[in-house]
């Protein structure tokens, strides 16, 4: 995704790089299968094998890892060319539809409770990231980690700073100031 606001892309290349890292993401399987036919969510359920969840099945696919229950709820508010059949309409599940879909379902401040976009400018990675973990578990405070948990807020800095380049914007995020320690332990004074 090439347009839109640089803090919500990279939240969704660091969304990415934790649950669906590797060449060709839009495409790849709970577990690490891959599926040809995007024209709509595979729906292939996965058996869990480890963590909390072990012996369910999972759909999750692409590059987000949403579940089919998810995008069927997602895919009619926020996909951009539903596909009119007769007596029903079908959602693609092609890549771009994908970062469309979650890049309006991310901006829309009445699903999530909060302006994510504002919060990110703000340096509340780890606020926006506690919020979204109950739909994306490995992002640290979810019910599961993995191997990338730990350094998302790395991941996501790298990713900002790539998104603010190619936006050709500086960074707005508003850091506090670090306090200065004197060396017997005691604050400087206020001025």
């Amino acid at each position: 995704m090439k347009q839109g606001d640089p803090y919500i892309r990279a939240l969704m290349r660091t969304i990415s790089a934790s649950e669906a890292s590797g060449n060709r993401p839009y495409s790849l399987l709970y577990g690490g299968q891959q599926v040809n036919d995007l024209s709509r969510h595979p729906e292939i359920c996965i058996t869990i094998v480890t963590g909390p969840n072990t012996g369910n099945c999972s759909t999750a696919a692409g590059r987000y890892q949403i579940i089919n229950i998810t995008w069927y709820r997602l895919a009619p508010r926020y996909h951009p060319k539903p596909m009119q059949m007769m007596f029903w309409t079908g959602y693609s599940f092609e890549a771009e539809y994908q970062d469309v879909v979650v890049y309006r379902w991310l901006s829309d401040s009445k699903v999530w409770g909060i302006d994510i976009s504002q919060q990110l400018r703000q340096g509340k990675l780890n606020d926006v990231l506690r919020r979204l973990s109950p739909t994306w578990t490995s992002l640290g405070y979810g019910i599961e980690t993995n191997s990338v948990s730990s350094s998302l807020s790395k991941i996501y800095q790298k990713m900002l700073q790539e998104e603010l380049t190619a936006a050709k914007q500086p960074p707005k995020v508003k850091l506090a100031p670090t306090p200065q320690i004197q060396p017997s332990g005691k604050q400087p004074k206020k001025q």
